[in-house]
């Protein structure tokens, strides 16, 4: 059924020629069996390692100071390996917005959602801790396979790309709450929903504490806090990993974070933080590394990613 939401002749000015041309080919990468997807997606992120000079040297920089005690051939295979799995990401953004869920099913393991089921028989909401894995895109549409769920999102800059996106994500999704809307994502939680929440990325210290990541002063969001404060919904560590070959999807939610939040802004911020820690030192290639996470720094100290 189509979306009265999303009209195709609004976007048919030739500035959108090039958007049409590069969702067409997106579209394509899902005509394929899956291995065959993750193949292309391994040669795409291959390419992407050859000519992004820029994100080559951002994810550079973040190896390098997360896994100091790593040698330099090794740094270097993490890299290629991250660029890697970036690549799969593409063919895995086709599947989530235009895959059918009978071939998406049989490709996920879920693993604890015991955890999720006892924490929404409390009769609150519950909020779902994830972070930033180049498999972030199909994660939450394979969470809605198998419970119905919101996420956060970050508006696209592209009109188009926008309606695209947000039209595939709530054919499949509860619903989505853009990442500023704080009273919507309270009202959410309040109403008993599952909402999918990833707080990981650099917004400036305006509503950031400084908290370890990787060993490193990490600006990081309160908001995680903040949302179970208010809302009183419990906090469960989300996790979506690609299996060993590749072969599909492990979803593993575990269980509440006691204790939490505590009252203190820099203890919440060092456990959420030490959450992820621990989900990314299981499959360090998988993390977004390609982006600034350590991009704004205490006062005092220079910057990551000063121009070379």
């Amino acid at each position: 059924m189509s979306d009265p939401a999303f009209r195709p002749a609004d976007f048919l000015a030739p500035r959108y020629w090039g958007t049409w041309l590069a969702l067409g080919l997106l579209r394509l990468l899902i005509v394929p069996p899956y291995r065959w997807q993750v193949r292309i997606g391994a040669a795409l992120g291959r390419l992407l390692y050859l000519v992004g000079r820029r994100r080559r040297w951002i994810t550079e920089t973040n190896i390098a100071r997360a896994f100091p005690q790593l040698d330099p051939a090794a740094r270097r295979h993490l890299v290629k390996q991250t660029f890697r799995a970036a690549g799969i990401a593409l063919p895995e953004t086709a599947l989530a917005w235009w895959g059918r869920d009978e071939d998406l099913a049989p490709l996920v393991h879920f693993e604890g959602m015991q955890y999720l089921e006892a924490a929404l028989a409390e009769g609150k909401g519950v909020l779902l801790l994830g972070g930033h894995f180049s498999s972030i895109e199909i994660s939450a549409r394979l969470m809605a396979l198998r419970h119905r769920c919101y996420a956060m999102y970050r508006p696209h800059e592209n009109p188009l790309f926008e309606a695209v996106i947000k039209r595939s994500r709530e054919r499949h999704l509860a619903g989505l709450v853009a990442r500023d809307d704080m009273r919507k994502m309270i009202r959410t939680l309040r109403q008993g929903e599952v909402v999918w929440y990833a707080p990981d990325q650099d917004f400036g210290r305006r509503r950031s504490v400084f908290a370890p990541f990787f060993g490193i002063q990490t600006a990081t969001l309160v908001m995680t806090s903040k949302l179970a404060k208010v809302s009183g919904a419990p906090v469960l560590p989300f996790i979506s990993r690609r299996t060993e070959g590749e072969r599909g999807y492990r979803i593993i939610i575990r269980p509440p974070l006691a204790d939490f939040p505590s009252g203190d802004d820099i203890a919440d911020a060092t456990r959420v933080n030490a959450v992820l820690e621990e989900q990314v030192r299981q499959a360090p290639e998988q993390y977004l590394w390609l982006h600034r996470r350590f991009k704004t720094r205490p006062e005092g100290e220079p910057p990551f990613y000063a121009k070379r």
